[in-house]
């Protein structure tokens, strides 16, 4: 119940912009961002953004805004982020992760790591459909927007905020992490873009960027 209760405040049209405009910028966002983001007062903001944080969907801390620090650079102020938690809503309930996690932990006691990624690059090929391989980056960010992975452009390099697997990742990563990237190989197989692995703290283990030359 905690969940549907928590994805029910989102029902809220400003509470809804408020976490989303939060969710996309992958940073501590104070309340007068986000309340000039959305157009509405700061107090409001603030209001609803605590209700965001009390139902666990954001998470709140306390830093100068300036990046001054001593005598003279104010007082902290309250910031705000995606909380790391995850919410699944299911009516009845289902348990998919203790079942994805028994089916990984399985296939890792047996060594199942190549027929794993076989599978994944399979599914990746799939995922295209009829439409043939993507054209670039964008095509390829359009598809990741549809796969819960929230591309954002760093650069040359496509990267990730989030990983649809991370709560099996986090149990199993050698063994999710290479199906992860083998799904996204199989995604990508035949257009001009690559992708590796590229861990880093809270974003997906994978990247993708041009190929150097287009004919590998």
């Amino acid at each position: 119940m905690e969940d549907i209760d928590a994805i029910a405040l989102l029902q809220d049209p400003l509470r809804r912009r408020l976490y989303e405009f939060v969710a996309a910028q992958g940073r501590d966002v104070g309340r007068g961002e986000a309340a000039e983001a959305v157009g509405v007062a700061r107090t409001l903001a603030a209001f609803h953004l605590d209700k965001l944080v009390d139902a666990g969907l954001l998470e709140a801390a306390s830093r100068r805004l300036t990046g001054r620090s001593g005598p003279g650079a104010g007082r902290p102020a309250k910031v705000y982020r995606r909380s790391a938690a995850e919410r699944d809503v299911s009516v009845p309930a289902r348990d998919y992760r203790t079942a994805a996690g028994l089916l990984a932990e399985a296939a890792e006691t047996a060594g199942l790591d190549m027929e794993l990624q076989d599978a994944a690059r399979r599914k990746g090929r799939a995922l295209r459909g009829g439409s043939g391989p993507c054209g670039g980056l964008d095509d390829l960010a359009k598809t990741l927007v549809d796969r819960g992975y929230e591309p954002v452009v760093d650069g040359e390099v496509l990267r990730m905020r989030n990983c649809p697997f991370h709560a099996v990742a986090e149990q199993f990563p050698p063994l999710v992490c290479g199906m992860n990237l083998a799904l996204l190989e199989g995604l990508v197989e035949g257009s001009p873009v690559r992708v590796r692995m590229d861990p880093r703290p809270g974003w997906c283990c994978v990247a993708a960027a041009p190929s150097k030359n287009n004919e590998d």
